[in-house]
């Protein structure tokens, strides 16, 4: 049985010439795993002519939907495969290894593919994730015939692409150079010069393989990090990497100096808040003999580590004030339109209704424009590599959690729909917990427009990424093999896909129509249920004289914040304030963050708040993890894949729980590290 080791992923053409097109990137890494299964075993074909015919006809048959998994998920491997070949298959040729060419096998199919009935092409596109494309795909001869199906724009640009790029880069260099001698006292540099590198680099490597670098970074940390990795006895590695994840976060915690409320007694509780969430995702685990400790730690220090980017560092929070700079400049935009539609004056009023649900129609119609011009797949991509890399876990949990930040809990499920079927129970509960662990683009800007901390709200969705990763891989161990491990893929959704850039927008609009409609309803039922219950229990309080200054006293409010007391306390809140961040997180678990971030912008007891509170509380509540959000993933997912229904419910409650404590431990972090504090809780 041959197996293959492909550094990139392939398309294949499928029957009649439909080609099944994905964005695959095999981020294999030697990292010290002791990794056996790189693709999934296949019954034999080689001595089966049709069942050979039928693989090289459609390469791709385990994502087809008649082998949706009918029964009890174990494992994906030849043991899974015995007495019931008809049940499950798995095959080969997903990926492209040019090794296959040059080692003949008489189980090689896949050269034999290649060489026999595309023996006519001479060539295989195959170039780098960098470059986006993916081989094999035949390189086209009839090139007069392709040219006169083209626009004239793209052969001139096509022709002169060069040019156009040194036009572009003279451009931007001009720029720089100007804002550098002109306004770097004024407006500052780093922003300016972050742009102009990104966009040189990104000009330079449409010309020159992106190995030249990574070719050198691969060499570097074979000799320094992986020697190093292998000279350690196998039995001290977990143990000095746990102390070296303690040893960081301890130092980078304690060393700054201590201002107003931020005293090292607080620091002091939020670290065992911190600890104390560990712990009883330890105690809680479905297995806790299989918890992959690499992805834990790495998750968590991960985590850390762009906290301190973001509130301990000049440059990183620059650079987060620049990006919620952006946000606020992307609300004044869908205010034009507002203004346009009914008066300049509406845009005044301050209401919900004309200042947030506006700018969430806005946002979702652009972010769809970025789908379509592949953009956010790309941003996407850079973050799944990442993290599948460094945290090692399979490539459907990398791409959902990576994606969960930007365009929320459903859609991210979305991109990986053809391997909803597939998922283990493992991977099931890592979608899910990511989704409920961050919030999604399309809100971002609405809860900006309440007056939010920008920075705090941004930088708690990157934190996410990695802690939903953790959390959930102590919470539900991975104990099966995965379709996707050993590669990250993005299918294309060919089923929504816009005809142009301007069809895409009008998607958007009428998408973000629907979204924002959601929210209003939902918001409108949830605060007038809540008002509902208040009033239950305040008649009912009053005969037993549960009241204050003769006004009823009894609250869901209340309730939830003595429940919730001990977890704002472990969170470092300060004393003063430990009941009413209880209630607002109460708020955010039943109702919804929506309703706790709209209280905690208008209401007055909330606003009185100590700084650090409030920054804290921001942190806590930034999640959808709800019990209406529940509803909604199960929602998502059974549509998705409806012979995975049991298992969704089955996990859906623990992943809840997993998505609740990962917002938690961003807000554990924040307390430990935020020092300027009336400075990042300030309204904008």
């Amino acid at each position: 049985m041959s197996r293959s080791h492909s550094p990139l992923g392939t398309k294949l053409d499928a029957p009649d010439g439909e080609k099944q097109r994905t964005h695959s990137v095999d981020a294999r890494a030697e990292l010290g795993d002791d990794r056996r299964h790189t693709h999934h075993d296949i019954p034999d074909h080689g001595h089966n002519p049709s069942a050979q015919k039928g693989v090289d006809e459609n390469p791709d048959l385990t994502l087809h939907y008649s082998h949706e998994h009918q029964h009890t998920h174990l494992h994906h491997g030849r043991p899974s495969l015995a007495g019931r070949h008809d049940d499950v298959l798995y095959a080969e040729g997903t990926t492209f290894d040019r090794s296959n060419l040059n080692d003949p096998g008489p189980q090689d199919y896949s050269q034999h593919h290649l060489r026999g009935e595309r023996a006519d092409q001479k060539d295989f596109v195959t170039t780098d994730a960098e470059k986006g494309a993916l081989g094999p795909a035949p390189v086209e001869t009839n090139s007069s015939e392709e040219e006169g199906k083209q626009h004239r724009l793209p052969r001139v640009y096509s022709k002169y692409k060069i040019f156009v790029h040194l036009f572009i880069w003279l451009l931007f260099t001009g720029w720089w150079i100007a804002g550098l001698v002109m306004h770097r006292h004024d407006l500052g540099w780093l922003i300016p010069f972050l742009l102009y590198l990104a966009i040189t680099l990104r000009l330079i490597f449409f010309w020159v393989p992106i190995t030249i670098v990574t070719k050198p970074m691969h060499l570097i940390w074979n000799h320094t990090g992986v020697r190093v990795y292998q000279m350690t006895p196998e039995k001290f590695r977990l143990p000095l990497a746990a102390l070296v994840a303690i040893a960081v976060i301890l130092i980078g915690s304690f060393v700054s100096k201590e201002s107003a409320d931020n005293t090292r007694g607080n620091r002091a509780i939020s670290l065992l808040g911190l600890a104390l969430m560990i712990v009883l995702l330890w105690a809680t685990s479905r297995d806790r003999r299989k918890i992959r400790w690499h992805t834990v730690i790495g998750g968590m220090l991960t985590q850390f580590v762009i906290a301190v980017f973001v509130l301990r560092t000049k440059a990183g929070y620059d650079i987060f004030n620049f990006i919620s700079f952006l946000a606020r400049e992307l609300l004044g935009f869908a205010d034009q339109g507002t203004a346009f539609l009914t008066a300049t004056s509406v845009t005044e009023l301050g209401w919900f209704l004309t200042g947030v649900v506006p700018p969430i129609i806005f946002f979702v119609a652009l972010v769809q424009v970025l789908y379509y011009l592949g953009i956010l797949q790309w941003f996407i991509g850079k973050f799944a590599v990442f993290f599948f890399w460094s945290l090692r876990v399979s490539g459907a949990e990398a791409v959902v959690a990576a994606a969960s930040p930007f365009i929320g809990q459903g859609e991210s499920a979305m991109l990986i729909r053809p391997f909803v079927p597939h998922l283990t129970l493992a991977e099931i509960h890592q979608v899910m917990t990511s989704g409920f662990a961050t919030i999604a683009g399309s809100v971002l800007v609405a809860y900006i427009g309440l007056g939010l901390n920008p920075q705090a709200l941004v930088s708690s969705c990157i934190m996410s990424i990695p802690a939903s990763l953790a959390v959930s891989k102590m919470r539900y161990p991975e104990t099966e093999e995965t379709i996707t491990s050993g590669r990250v893929v993005i299918p294309d959704d060919d089923e929504h896909k816009a005809s142009n850039a301007l069809h895409a927008f009008a998607n958007g609009a009428w998408l973000g129509i629907k979204i924002a409609g959601m929210i209003v309803a939902t918001l409108l039922c949830i605060i007038a249920l809540i008002g509902l219950i208040n009033g239950l229990l305040g008649w009912w309080g009053r005969y037993i004289n549960i009241t204050q200054d003769g006004d009823p006293y009894l609250t869901l409010q209340l309730i939830l914040g003595y429940i919730c007391y001990p977890v704002a306390f472990l969170l470092g809140v300060p004393r003063d304030d430990l009941l009413q961040v209880g209630e607002l997180i109460g708020i955010k678990v039943i109702a919804n963050e929506f309703v706790a971030y709209n209280s905690l912008t208008s209401e007055q007891k909330y606003i009185d708040m100590s700084p650090r509170s409030r920054l804290i509380a921001t942190y806590a509540l930034c999640g959808f993890g709800n019990f209406g959000s529940l509803g909604t993933q199960i929602g998502v997912l059974s549509q998705i894949s409806p012979s995975r229904t049991g298992d969704v419910s089955r996990v859906a409650l623990s992943a809840l729980f997993s998505g609740v404590l990962s917002t938690l431990t961003s807000a554990s972090i924040a307390g430990l590290l935020v020092t300027d504090q009336a400075t990042l809780a300030q309204q904008t």
